[in-house]
């Protein structure tokens, strides 16, 4: 019998899609490759399409269009009439909900998917106490899903996705149902294991930290379409969307810079302290931006008006969401808001630096 750890030694393919889906007034259209032994996360708000995507690599839905390919072998080809049925893909799933089945064991669980491909029973469990006993679970085979912890189900699921040595893992906001708590640790467990599959990983997340953590690569779909690619450092260091650069917490402004003036389509103009021409994007950091209650002097180039719209505890700061033009999210002690007696519908202006602000193409 192979052992649990033999999914590492072997080479598997990589996937490349490009999925298309039509619904009324909404079009998902995506590029996705995913190298074999790396994981690509499909972050971004809900209803963007992220977890249609993955349906359609399951096989659980029909494409409008477009392809599915893992290695030499076609999964879907819409325009060729190609369609395997989701028992004919070499795939591995985790629901959110992990949808074990109430009424089996955990190693029964885990050894569903190996009976289900012609697995003898006795075979089946031994493979699965292996997998149990490699996600830490052996102790609970015997225990059904009723008896686990969220964190103890999530990894019964893992290893019985991975339990079959698919080429493909799918995972649909894997750590979504977990408390904050344990959501920490079981992260930790979930990268040591995708570390370890040679397969290509799809991970559906609208939670920044588990792209981060657990992907090589980031997908950020919004409403329907790729709007950026890279890996995890290049996507927090130069987000495109306003949507990335919240998710991170930065201010995202986009304009047309001449020289060292950037001018915003609100009509607002930031200064800069490099000069840059033609389509760019300017961050700031929620911590860079100094709120004042009167019109401040000084040496900061970029001053404006605002109004407070709402205000967020935000661990050891306050978070205030201010109204321009432009818009800004502005990170301040308790001490200064006490200080400066802040408020909702607050009038305020607002200060930043040109060296605090950092620029680079849209293009």
């Amino acid at each position: 019998m192979t052992p649990a750890g033999g999914i590492a030694a072997i080479g598997l393919p990589s996937l490349d899609a490009h999925i298309v889906v039509e619904r009324e007034r909404w079009r998902l259209d995506a590029n996705l490759q995913v190298p074999g032994g790396t994981v690509l996360a499909l972050l971004g708000p809900n209803g963007a399409g992220k977890s249609t995507a993955l349906r359609v690599i399951a096989g659980l839905l029909p494409a409008s269009a477009g392809y599915v390919r893992v290695g030499a072998h076609t999964w879907d080809d819409h325009a060729a009439g190609i369609r395997l049925a989701t028992e004919q893909r070499s795939i591995g799933v985790v629901f959110q909900d992990y949808l074990l089945f109430p009424r089996m064991t955990a190693r029964d669980n885990v050894a569903f998917g190996l009976r289900a491909k012609g697995a003898q029973k006795p075979a089946a469990r031994e493979a699965a106490d292996e997998w149990l006993a490699r996600v830490g679970l052996l102790e609970q085979a015997d225990q059904r899903p009723e008896q686990l912890s969220g964190g103890q189900a999530q990894r019964v699921a893992l290893a019985r996705a991975l339990a079959t040595t698919p080429e493909v893992l799918l995972l649909d906001e894997p750590l979504a149902a977990l408390d904050a708590g344990t959501r920490m640790s079981v992260r930790g467990d979930l990268r040591r294991h995708l570390g370890e599959f040679a397969g290509a990983t799809v991970l559906v997340t609208h939670d920044p930290l588990d792209a981060l953590i657990l992907a090589d690569h980031v997908a950020v779909i919004e409403g329907g379409a790729v709007v950026q690619t890279g890996t995890p450092h290049e996507i927090t260091r130069n987000p495109r969307t306003r949507y990335v650069a919240q998710l991170v917490g930065l201010n995202l402004f986009a304009g047309r810079g001449n020289g060292t003036a950037v001018r915003l389509p609100d009509g607002a103009e930031l200064m800069t302290a490099e000069s840059h021409d033609g389509e760019v994007f300017v961050v700031a950091r929620p911590t860079s931006i100094s709120v004042h209650r009167d019109l401040p002097h000084g040496s900061p180039r970029n001053v404006w008006a605002g109004a407070i719209a709402s205000v967020e505890q935000h661990g050891d700061l306050v978070r205030l969401f201010v109204t321009g033009p432009p818009d800004a999210v502005v990170d301040v002690t308790t001490a200064a808001m006490a200080d400066l007696r802040l408020g909702v519908a607050e009038q305020v202006w607002l200060s930043v630096k040109a060296t605090d602000l950092t620029v680079y193409d849209a293009g």
